[in-house]
Protein backbone atom coordinates (compact mmCIF):
# COMPACT_ATOMS: atom_id res chain seq x y z
CA UNK A 1 0.00 0.00 0.00
CA UNK A 2 1.77 3.19 -1.28
CA UNK A 3 2.06 6.05 1.56
CA UNK A 4 -0.51 9.20 1.29
CA UNK A 5 1.08 11.81 -0.55
CA UNK A 6 1.08 15.20 0.80
CA UNK A 7 -0.40 18.13 -0.72
CA UNK A 8 1.14 21.23 0.79
CA UNK A 9 4.40 19.34 2.71
CA UNK A 10 6.49 22.56 4.80
CA UNK A 11 10.55 21.39 3.63
CA UNK A 12 9.52 20.02 -0.39
CA UNK A 13 13.14 20.73 -1.39
CA UNK A 14 13.95 18.07 1.48
CA UNK A 15 12.53 15.01 -0.43
CA UNK A 16 12.54 12.81 -3.40
CA UNK A 17 8.72 12.73 -4.45
CA UNK A 18 10.02 10.56 -7.27
CA UNK A 19 8.49 7.03 -6.05
CA UNK A 20 6.79 5.99 -2.78
CA UNK A 21 9.50 5.70 -0.89
CA UNK A 22 9.78 9.72 -0.67
CA UNK A 23 13.60 9.16 0.52
CA UNK A 24 15.42 12.57 1.70
CA UNK A 25 17.31 14.68 -0.99
CA UNK A 26 20.84 13.21 0.12
CA UNK A 27 20.48 9.95 0.44
CA UNK A 28 18.00 8.16 -2.64
CA UNK A 29 17.64 4.50 -2.64
CA UNK A 30 16.24 4.83 -6.33
CA UNK A 31 17.11 5.90 -9.41
CA UNK A 32 20.56 7.15 -10.15
CA UNK A 33 21.08 9.50 -7.59
CA UNK A 34 22.16 12.17 -9.36
CA UNK A 35 19.00 14.65 -9.02
CA UNK A 36 15.76 14.38 -7.24
CA UNK A 37 12.19 14.62 -8.19
CA UNK A 38 10.60 17.77 -7.20
CA UNK A 39 6.98 18.03 -5.48
CA UNK A 40 4.06 19.26 -8.08
CA UNK A 41 4.08 22.49 -4.71
CA UNK A 42 7.86 23.44 -6.15
CA UNK A 43 6.77 23.20 -10.13
CA UNK A 44 4.10 25.28 -9.83
CA UNK A 45 4.90 27.83 -7.47
CA UNK A 46 5.61 31.13 -8.62
CA UNK A 47 8.82 33.24 -7.65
Amino acid sequence: MAKKFPINPLHPERVCWGCDHYCPANDMRCGDGQSRAQHPAELLRSP
